[in-house]
């Protein structure tokens, strides 16, 4: 077994190619296809913006949790499997993985399909639980009354592609992702402005875009997989399920975090919206708005996570601790770099970002603006925390993976933007994401600090 391991860890470019080119060749096509998935949010709500207006864009708002909860299935199988496949290959144990691939797949199917059906049948009342106004309602029944039915084809799609990446396919996940965008983005204008289709219209185009990435990844695996793979694999089980859990949890709270937050906050806009010269609608529009742009910032630095993900849990599993430090250290500068430009841009242009999603009224770009300014304030350092996620998780260190998950959304930003509110009105929703922000790259960098310290001592260990 010893010789067999060596003999895997050596064939495979993961645990012996420069760590720079390793991190371009995985972390670029992950990045492209994080940012075409925020794209298809992004895509929807520009259109809609312009050809439905205002309660169109509140619309896609309101509906989003649900795309959310999607998302946090799709990694709680996607890393949780692509996790442990990279871990046991690097241990030199390639039944063991192709076995917990299996079970990933065939439990993404699985998981899409509820998920569809229960929005289906629970749909008013979920999208009032959302935060939806009266206004809102019939817009956002029509577009999530039509994209559940592509809910299958979305978790697939996700999940799989994490998969994909970790059978050393990165350049074919990211061709799923992109194509599935592409369509979506020509049937956007084609359904909403010349078939004269509305919101239904950006629904329909969502589904189909989602549809094709669903069968590209099916295809690979029927196809042009290059890890073993049998049918008997494919049936879940229970030892591989808790496996995957373990090891996707974390990317699968924060998701479920994002979630609840988006949820709370759509009420509590709603709430002190009514009591502000905004209205409720105003608020609900821009917080969807600056949401989607957020987006594109995290697919970079989410990408780059999860590019180097394999890296990683590769080296981590074969002992090569040097190899995962440095990864880590040049992952994070990365994202350090990005994190500045988008900082810069949300300070200086906010009007300009806003105006790309239609036109409003003043008092609409006021909100708009205030709120992207300020609540955006520490995107310089908001790169740490999913990294640092991904980071544990990747080396099997799941509770503090899911910790990292945790801080921003559940421990500082869900009780802030209750309590803020209470004193400063609508404007302390503002000022909760600021501090939410730094809290969470505090304890980022400390937790991190220590891990890479451990490892360093290990290798001091192993050289002696």
């Amino acid at each position: 077994m010893n010789n067999q391991t060596t003999v895997s860890q050596d064939e495979n470019p993961l645990g012996a190619a420069p760590v720079g080119s390793l991190i371009a060749r995985f972390a670029i096509p992950a990045v492209i296809s994080m940012l075409v998935s925020a794209f298809y949010n992004i895509v929807d709500q520009i259109f809609i913006g312009q050809g439905v207006g205002m309660l169109g864009n509140a619309a896609t708002n309101i509906a989003f949790p649900v795309t959310i909860i999607s998302t946090a299935a799709a990694l709680l199988l996607g890393i949780g499997s692509a996790s442990n496949y990279n871990l046991e290959m690097g241990a030199g144990r390639e039944k063991k993985a192709s076995s917990i691939a299996g079970t990933g797949l065939s439990s993404l199917a699985i998981f899409g399909t509820v998920i569809a059906v229960i929005v289906l049948l629970f749909l008013k009342p979920l999208l009032h639980l959302f935060g939806g106004t009266p206004d809102v309602m019939p817009y956002a029944i029509d577009y999530m009354g039509i994209t559940a039915i592509g809910l299958p084809f979305y978790v697939l799609s996700i999940g799989g592609n994490h998969l994909i990446r970790a059978d050393r396919s990165p350049t074919y996940s990211m061709t799923c992702t992109l194509i599935g965008a592409i369509i979506n983005t020509i049937l956007d204008p084609l359904f909403i402005f010349g078939f004269g289709w509305g919101i239904k219209g950006a629904a329909w185009a969502t589904v189909t875009g989602q549809v094709v990435s669903g069968i590209l990844v099916i295809f690979y695996f029927a196809r042009l997989r290059k890890m073993y793979l049998d049918r008997s694999m494919l049936i879940p089980r229970f030892p591989k399920l808790c496996a995957i859990f373990s090891l996707g949890m974390a990317s699968c709270i924060n998701q479920i975090a994002i979630a609840v937050v988006q949820i709370v906050m759509n009420n509590i806009l709603r709430h002190y919206g009514a009591e502000s010269v905004y209205g409720s609608d105003i608020p609900i529009a821009c917080a969807g708005i600056i949401s989607k742009v957020n987006q594109v910032f995290m697919a970079i630095c989410i990408g780059i996570s999860q590019g180097s993900q394999p890296i990683w849990g590769f080296n981590y599993g074969a002992k090569k601790y040097s190899r995962v430090r440095q990864t880590y250290r040049c992952s994070v500068t990365l994202c350090t770099i990005i994190a500045m430009i988008f900082f810069i841009c949300f300070q200086f242009f906010p009007h300009q970002i806003v105006g790309i999603f239609g036109n409003g009224n003043d008092l609409y770009f006021q909100f708009a603006e205030k709120y992207l300014r300020i609540f955006m304030l520490m995107t310089f350092a908001n790169g740490i925390q999913p990294m640092s996620a991904g980071f544990f998780t990747s080396i099997g260190k799941a509770k503090l993976g899911i910790i990292m998950s945790l801080t921003r959304q559940v421990l500082f930003l869900l009780p802030l933007i209750v309590i803020f509110p209470l004193f400063l009105g609508i404007d302390g929703v503002m000022y909760a994401g600021p501090i939410a922000d730094t809290s969470a790259f505090v304890l980022a960098v400390v937790f991190a600090r220590k891990e890479l310290g451990i490892m360093k001592s290990m290798e001091s260990d192993q050289e002696i």
